[in-house]
């Protein structure tokens, strides 16, 4: 019995035993799941839907490939357990390239050796150039309808242009008056609509980036070329700015830089005037808005003066009174502002006067009415016995004489001859030789009409035409 037992006790000792063992070795359900979940999950590079293919077959297929393509001389292939040789000849380097990507990617190929060699192209072969000709031709031809379509809206972005710029001017003909600055800003809108139209032909040609470029770039285009045109961009604000502030108007008497003349135009980049002897100046718009300038035409009065000298022994108040009575009586002198005559310094041998008198310089020439005035002067002097000596005497006061006793000598020069007796001068206001005493601005007006400018455009002073 006790055998027995013993025998009973060991069985079920290694029954357990066996038991754990079983469950140690066997895994948890989950983890059985998500193992076999894992191993589902990696597909098998390739699956043979075939036996494997003989290397002769793989040969012929490259082959054939190859030779269809037209890019290789005299390819050849050979295959030896999955290896592949190939040989020959390609036109370039892409063509050698493809082989042997298609040779590796066929099925049952373990390994490629690419033995191919490139074509040296000849020194003489324009087939490059031939293929490259036609395919811009190509290009060409397939760009035809777009260009054509460019063109056409080009053409009608110019019109609009156009058409705006006109309303824009019409627009602001009773608002502005200033015919230059009505071009300019009229000229912007236009501007501004053709880029409309150049943005357009961008969009349509799928090039928008540039389209964006060419529209943002304007204003850098316009600062570089206001840079490197600073003359030009000068000359055309100035011609602005001049239209605007009206310093002269068409005709009018100038001094521009010690150039006098009068104004016959202006223009974007200069005014021309004509000077008092018949020549056409032109001044740079620039120069003009920045120097000193004299209209002597906005103020029709001016001030001419000229210097008399009359002998020490002469009364000066007596000279005096016989210069007053020529410019009181002279019809070219204004009364009002009324004419001087004023003592000016002493010269070596005369006491100098200074005659100032005023005139209307529309009515009358200045240098017509200076030249009588002092004609009329020197007659007046002659007829009152007042002595105009010239340089040549020199007057020399004794040293310690009274005043009351003072009897200046009067050197005479060695080499002066006698002078001539004084002639009778005429009593007329207008020689011949002076031709009258009107203003001669009609004379040159005329003659600068007729005259061929040489600065060609707009002339921004001449009055507009409202009744248009």
């Amino acid at each position: 019995m006790t055998f027995l037992f013993q025998k009973i006790a060991l069985f079920l000792i290694f029954a357990v035993c066996s038991t754990g063992s079983v469950f140690a070795q066997s895994p948890v359900p989950g983890e059985v799941q998500e193992k076999d979940k894992k191993e589902s999950l990696q597909a098998p590079e390739k699956v043979e839907a075939k036996p494997t293919t003989r290397d002769d077959e793989i040969q012929k297929r490259l082959e054939d490939i190859l030779n269809s393509t037209g890019w290789f001389v005299s390819p050849q292939v050979k295959v030896n357990n999955g290896v592949v040789f190939l040989s020959g000849e390609a036109k370039t380097e892409e063509y050698k390239k493809w082989a042997g990507s298609l040779s590796r990617n066929t099925r049952d190929v373990t390994a490629v050796v690419n033995k191919i060699e490139v074509m040296e192209p000849s020194i003489w072969d324009y087939q490059i150039a031939v293929d490259g000709l036609k395919k811009q031709w190509v290009n060409l031809l397939r760009a035809i309808p777009s260009m054509v379509l460019g063109i056409i809206i080009l053409v009608c972005a110019w019109g609009i242009a156009k058409l705006v710029a006109t309303v824009i001017r019409r627009l602001l003909r009773n608002r502005l008056n200033k015919a230059l600055l009505e071009d300019v800003i009229a000229r912007a809108f236009g501007f501004l609509a053709f880029l409309i139209g150049v943005y357009v032909v961008f969009e349509m040609a799928d090039l928008t980036n540039l389209a964006l470029t060419v529209m943002g770039g304007t204003g850098l285009l316009g600062i570089i070329l206001g840079i490197a045109f600073r003359d030009i961009t000068e000359n055309f604000l100035a011609s602005v700015l001049l239209s605007i502030h009206n310093p002269f108007r068409n005709g009018d008497l100038v001094e521009i830089e010690g150039i006098t003349g009068y104004v016959q135009r202006l223009t974007i980049r200069v005014t021309v005037l004509m000077s008092l002897d018949g020549s056409l100046i032109q001044i740079p718009n620039s120069t003009v808005y920045k120097s000193n300038l004299r209209n002597f035409s906005s103020n029709p009065n001016r001030r001419e003066e000229f210097v008399v000298g009359i002998g020490y022994e002469d009364v000066i108040s007596d000279a005096q009174e016989v210069a007053m009575k020529v410019l009181q009586s002279h019809p070219a002198v204004l009364k009002t502002p009324e004419p001087w005559v004023l003592v000016d310094n002493f010269g070596k041998s005369t006491v100098n006067l200074k005659v100032y008198f005023w005139l209307d310089g529309k009515e009358h020439s200045w240098l017509k009415v200076r030249s009588s005035v002092i004609r009329l002067v020197k007659r007046g002097f002659q007829l009152g016995g007042i002595s105009m000596p010239d340089e040549a005497r020199e007057i020399v006061f004794p040293k310690g004489v009274p005043l009351s006793q003072l009897e200046p000598k009067i050197m005479e020069s060695k080499d002066r001859t006698a002078p001539n007796e004084p002639g009778d001068e005429s009593k007329e206001v207008a020689t011949n030789a002076e031709s009258g005493l009107q203003s001669e601005a009609k004379e040159i007006k005329k003659q600068g009409s007729q005259a061929d400018l040489p600065e060609a455009g707009k002339d921004f002073l001449k009055e507009k035409n409202h009744s248009k």
